[in-house]
C-alpha cells in the first residue's frame, strides 16, 4: 500500500494504491492555510480495509508539516477526525 499526493496549484489528491491499483483518493484543495477535504473515495472492492482512515490520516501530517489547519466538508473524513479529535484536534479548524 502506497499513497501518493498530486498537486495542481491549490487542488490536489491523495492516492492510495494497492498492488500499482488505484485503490482510492481523498480530494482537497488549499485555501488561506486551510486544507479542504472535499471528497474520499474508496473502490468497493478495497472497502473494508482502512483506506479511507489511512487517506484522512494522510492529510492529517500533511496538514502537520504544512502548519494547515483542516475543514472536512467530506462526510466520511469528517466522520473519522471526530472519532479521533482527541488525536488530530490540533489541525481541525
Amino acid at each position: 500500500m502506497a499513497i501518493r499526493i498530486e498537486l495542481n496549484g491549490t487542488k490536489g489528491e491523495f492516492r492510495l494504491f494497492e498492488n500499482e491499483v488505484q485503490a482510492g483518493f481523498m480530494r482537497f484543495s488549499i485555501d488561506e492555510n486551510i486544507l479542504k477535504i472535499e471528497h474520499t473515495e474508496v473502490d468497493q472492492a478495497y472497502e473494508g480495509k482502512g483506506f479511507g482512515k489511512q487517506l484522512v490520516m494522510a492529510g492529517v501530517e500533511y496538514a502537520r508539516e504544512r502548519h494547515l489547519k483542516i475543514k472536512p466538508y467530506c462526510v466520511y473524513a469528517k466522520s473519522v477526525l471526530e472519532r479521533k479529535r482527541d488525536e488530530v484536534g490540533d489541525v481541525l479548524l
